[in-house]
């Protein structure tokens, strides 16, 4: 148990917490109606890869025409039958028809994310796979029935990969080629903070071969994936420790390592070990926000975007100057097309609760009153200050009583606490003391801003933003590239505030937050690749589907004696 007076600071802490998520007292949907969510209902979606993701290979091939088996086989011959990306292969065919023309086609696979998007919540449902085959070339028999044809073994998803020699629409031999791993890294040294570009080849289509685990001396890291970047995964990681020399390793895993993956029927997908230099320490660097790749959603639905309370003889056209940006963002409202003149309340569109002991019900609609305007020739314009609370996808809208008349989507970023002095200036970027006192409960017992801590000092990271999705709710915390745990911005109404403890001798330390895949949801408790740091979350997560940037968060502390 906590001791007494743990206990009560908690209470207090989920009681002021309760206070500020509550501002405006009703819980209301985006049609101003009280409501309350029923038990999920689930439609999955599996979702499409954003088209504009950098760096993914392209098929190698055409599509392949469906295509049948014969009653006899003749012979293909591949050579080697395992290799790398860009391996030369030979395949050399016999026994078939004279004079024909074979079509040669490589089996391979799609990978996505499935998802289930709701008017109030995205669940995050797992991945999923299909086979296909596509024509990688066409080559024509000798009088002997016979070819030869070389080719670089393609990027792609690792494992086997049946080749076929088809000869009008009909199977006529087959073979088979597996295509290995590669792990790289870049630079190879430099000082404390260096980006680390790790790139991982060869990762799989199924659910055994499809993640990987990666080790930093020995301290898991974090998973990386593949899926939309078809086998090829490439994440950023921070040079930690001590100067010298240290180990990045990366294997097959479904979150953690297959630490004897050799003896599993999969032992290709053993991966490698790498060494980085550690060259020196030049104190912290600064605190920085990586995004990830700016791509066009493939989704349509938005969270909190719903029809409920629509106006329907409304032709108001709602339009914002940006659709993103962090909390307390001021954005100009235009309105076009109001059916009639005077004042229109302005209304931000959120959810508020909890995913933590929830049954029926977990979390409900809130609307928060953004002010008001008035429409003139069925026109207005106001600016609108993005409120501070949960990220990811919210709704301004504009209501004539309780109609809707208009509403547009924005999207509210992360971003990190800046701490000021006395005088105003920024003296840090989401690191401070820790404030264990009631007056600091408000704040999540963030302190005093400051990078400079004492071993084994108390302190905090601040930030604001967070989501509510099992997309962007949680923050996976690594500390010197060593998982230790997860922070939730949802109950405290997108303020999250990480309490850690300054470790690891004196000098320069690294504190990364990565996106997570939140699975500890009852309904969806047994959803792979969830509760670690997702460390290809630039190109290969399913929130970019959606729109949701969810990045990585670089801080960084120096501790002295």
């Amino acid at each position: 148990m906590f001791p007494i007076s743990t206990r009560r600071r908690r209470q207090q802490l989920t009681g002021l917490f309760a206070a500020a998520v509550l501002p405006v007292a009703l819980l209301i949907s985006p049609s101003g109606a009280a409501t309350a969510p029923t038990a999920p209902t689930v439609n999955p979606i599996t979702l499409v890869a954003p088209s504009n993701l950098p760096g993914v290979a392209p098929l190698p091939g055409p599509t392949s025409p469906t295509f049948s088996v014969g009653d006899s086989l003749g012979s293909l011959s591949v050579s080697p039958v395992e290799g790398v990306q860009n391996t030369r292969i030979t395949l050399s065919g016999t026994g078939l028809a004279a004079n024909a023309t074979v079509a040669l086609e490589w089996s391979t696979s799609n990978a996505t994310w499935v998802a289930d998007v709701e008017p109030n919540t995205v669940n995050y449902l797992g991945r999923a796979a299909s086979t296909f085959n596509v024509t990688l070339a066409t080559v024509t028999t000798d009088a002997s029935g016979g070819f030869t044809y070389d080719f670089a073994a393609p990027a792609d998803f690792g494992g086997l990969h049946t080749i076929y020699a088809v000869v009008n629409g009909v199977e006529v031999a087959q073979g088979g080629f597996t295509l290995l791993r590669t792990l790289t890294i870049s630079p190879r040294r430099g000082p404390i903070g260096t980006p680390i570009t790790v790139t991982y080849t060869g990762l799989g289509a199924s659910f055994y071969t499809g993640g990987a685990s990666v080790l930093y001396d020995n301290h898991y890291t974090g998973e990386m994936m593949a899926n939309w970047t078809r086998g090829t995964a490439s994440i950023v990681i921070r040079a930690a420790g001590a100067v010298g020399t240290h180990f990045i390793q990366v294997g097959n895993a479904i979150s953690y390592l297959y630490l004897n993956v050799v003896q599993s029927p999969i032992p290709y997908t053993n991966g490698g070990t790498v060494h980085f230099q550690v060259t020196k320490d030049n104190g912290p660097p600064a605190s920085v926000i990586d995004w990830p790749a700016n791509v066009t959603a493939t989704v349509d639905r938005v969270t909190t975007l719903s029809s409920a309370g629509l106006d329907p003889t409304s032709k108001a056209v709602a339009t914002l100057s940006t659709t993103q940006g962090p909390v307390l963002t001021k954005v100009k409202l235009n309105v076009t097309g109001l059916p009639s003149s005077g004042t229109r309340q302005l209304v931000w569109s959120t959810v508020v609760g909890n995913r933590v002991n929830c049954e029926s019900t977990c979390w409900a609609f809130n609307s928060i009153p953004l002010g008001s305007a008035t429409a003139t020739n069925g026109a207005l314009s106001a600016t609108v200050t993005v409120p501070d609370g949960l990220g990811g996808w919210h709704v301004v809208q504009v209501m004539n009583g309780s109609a809707v008349e208009a509403q547009v989507p924005f999207y509210v970023k992360e971003s990190i606490v800046s701490f000021t002095n006395a005088n105003g200036k920024v003296v840090s970027r989401g690191v401070a003391t820790a404030n264990n006192t009631t007056a600091g409960l408000s704040t999540g017992q963030a302190g005093v801003g400051t990078h400079v801590f004492k071993q084994g000092q108390e302190f905090t990271i601040s930030i604001k933003g967070v989501g509510w999705t099992q997309l962007d709710n949680t923050l996976g915390v690594d500390y010197d590239n060593s998982y230790i745990g997860y922070g939730c911005g949802f109950n405290s109404n997108g303020f999250m505030v990480v309490h850690l403890r300054a470790t690891g001798g004196v000098g320069t330390h690294l504190i990364d937050l990565y996106p997570m895949l939140y699975s500890l949801s009852p309904s969806f408790a047994n959803t792979p690749y969830g509760m670690v740091p997702y460390l290809s979350y630039a190109r290969d997560f399913p929130g970019l589907a959606l729109g949701y940037h969810v990045p990585a968060i670089r801080l960084a502390i120096k501790v002295v004696r």
